[in-house]
């Protein structure tokens, strides 16, 4: 679907968004504005990763949002986040998405029906700083989720699917950290040193806010799978100690044991009335002997 969001006479650009579009409604477009082939083939993938682009007459810019229906064990860009493709110049601003979003919306309704907008740069400022604000309240609850996860493995809650879960969390915070790093250009390129304002360099902080914020939550998320890791190494090596003492403990007992089952013919001990007594008592002794040898080694 192609609508007219803002137009030359009354704006003083021309705002085409093409939502879902067809081969011929895109086609259609690239022939009015004269688009490159090779911007019109990025747009067209739906998995194209974040780019700031520049030709003869315009600006390509790719840039991702996040999906606000994506499933809870998503964990790719392309089923976390929807792109957005614009093609600007001073004269127009053409935006094309296949996922129905509130974001042109809002920028429709708070940036050109209040008339707050006049220019395709500032528009573009406006909707890179939304797409970013769209990674906010994710942010915390990836971050809640982490405390959660954390409290779970210092305290041993083997019910807790706390490995599946951490996976997740590692994975959209690593997907959306990478996003950021890969939208730097875009940023870069809007606070210029030619064009930046106050807006361009609230975009910027804004952007390298995010950007260390998911930065340290990944650190985090690595940091906590170690500690898991080495938990779960700690009780393996607690229960092979266990074992081996209990092998200790019964290796020479099973020694003695063999050498009065060999059935020899001429063995005392067998003849001994007290023979079986004083086997039992050695195997005792042998225990007991153990015991104190672990216990002033600090074993036990």
């Amino acid at each position: 679907m192609v609508q007219l969001l803002a137009s030359k006479e009354k704006n003083g650009f021309d705002w085409v968004d093409l939502s879902n579009p067809s081969d011929d409604e895109i086609r259609e477009v690239a022939t009015k504005y004269t688009l490159h082939e090779a911007s019109i083939k990025d747009c067209m993938q739906p998995d194209h990763l974040p780019k700031y682009e520049l030709f003869d007459n315009y600006t390509f810019v790719i840039f991702r949002v996040l999906a606000t229906d994506h499933v809870h064990e998503a964990d790719t860009i392309q089923e976390l986040t929807n792109k957005i493709s614009i093609f600007f110049n001073g004269d127009y601003f053409i935006t094309v998405h296949r996922a129905e979003g509130s974001l042109i919306n809002r920028m429709k309704t708070k940036r050109i029906d209040t008339g707050k907008c006049d220019n395709t740069l500032y528009l573009l400022n406006s909707m890179i700083r939304e797409s970013i604000l769209t990674f906010e309240q994710p942010g915390f609850k990836l971050s809640e989720s982490l405390d959660y996860y954390e409290e779970r493995v210092f305290l041993r809650q083997r019910t807790s699917p706390i490995l599946r879960g951490l996976y997740f969390v590692k994975r959209k915070i690593d997907v959306i950290r990478r996003l950021m790093l890969l939208s730097y250009e875009i940023v870069d390129n809007i606070d210029s040193e030619g064009q930046s304002d106050v807006y361009t360099r609230d975009l910027r902080d804004l952007y390298v806010r995010t950007q260390t914020y998911f930065d340290n939550l990944s650190e985090n998320t690595a940091q906590l799978l170690t500690v898991y890791f080495s938990l779960a190494s700690q009780r393996t090596n607690e229960i092979m100690r266990v074992l081996t003492i209990f092998s200790v403990f019964f290796m020479p007992l099973t020694f003695v044991v063999g050498v009065y089952g060999m059935n020899f013919e001429h063995m005392p001990e067998l003849a001994w009335y007290y023979g079986y007594p004083a086997v039992m008592l050695l195997m005792v002794g042998i225990s007991i002997g153990i015991y104190f040898w672990f216990k002033r080694k600090g074993w036990l």
